[in-house]
């Protein structure tokens, strides 16, 4: 799946709530959150330990707006704490995952 191919699913005409199938449960997070449902985009990585959940798990405490469990979870991904906006971000992440 494209970049492109990722945003054209958010939008989709049928108004579905479930993200495509065969995205893995780090880019079902930022479908979620891109969704509007932090909620459920947070469950999709609560529990993934590796190094691109921990990325994906930062984010979504950063747009949160809780800065110190955000930079727990930057450290468990070997990342800094971005300066740019939180669209930048989930952009960046996306095409690195996808």
């Amino acid at each position: 799946m494209s970049f492109a191919e990722f945003q054209a699913s958010l939008a989709q005409a049928d108004g579905t709530a479930n993200p495509p199938a065969g995205l893995n449960p780090r880019l079902q997070a930022l479908w979620y959150d891109a969704r509007g449902s932090w909620d459920e985009a947070h469950r999709c990585v609560q529990d993934d330990s590796g190094g691109d959940g921990a990325w994906v798990h930062a984010y979504l405490h950063r747009k949160e707006g809780d800065a110190g469990n955000a930079a727990y979870w930057y450290s468990r991904a070997g990342k800094k704490m971005p300066g740019g906006t939180l669209d930048e971000e989930w952009a960046t992440i996306v095409r690195a995952l996808l």
